[in-house]
């Protein structure tokens, strides 16, 4: 016997009809999708099969809504990553950042000057001595009366 609340399960059991209705809609939606899709050559996305939607079929209908459809029925649209355009693999192989970042750090660590003026100054907000512990608790509760 399944550990479900009595009422859990009637109010699941009322609401067959409607996911079977929200299934058929998505059916529909997704055809329309899938007919905007192909006559972009199988390129559009979710923002632009939705454009494609309202201005060219008169949808009302939400960029969110157009997305889950298309993930639910496997329509994809071209994405190329930023790395992919225009290189080839030897190009993608090699690292893009400047050689003077990949130089060796001094024995001793970093100049003391690329510490930055505020490394050992103490905040503006806590005082670096008194009262106040991790996390601005006071040390003493009884301290704030």
């Amino acid at each position: 016997m399944l550990d479900v609340v009595r009422s859990s399960y009637y109010k699941w059991r009322e609401g067959r009809e409607a996911r079977a209705e929200r299934e058929r809609a998505d059916q529909a939606l997704a055809e329309r999708i899938r007919a905007v899709h192909d006559e972009s050559d199988r390129a559009y996305g979710a923002p632009r099969v939705t454009a494609e939607l309202r201005d060219e079929h008169g949808m009302r209908i939400n960029e969110k809504k157009v997305a889950r459809v298309m993930r639910k029925f496997h329509i994809v649209g071209i994405h190329l990553r930023r790395s992919e355009i225009g290189q080839d693999a030897s190009a993608r192989a090699s690292p893009s950042w400047p050689i003077s970042l990949t130089r060796a750090v001094a024995p001793g660590g970093p100049p003391a000057s690329n510490a930055g003026p505020f490394k050992n100054s103490p905040s503006p907000r806590r005082p670096s001595t008194g009262p106040w512990r991790r996390h601005g608790h006071r040390s003493n509760s009884a301290s704030h009366a």
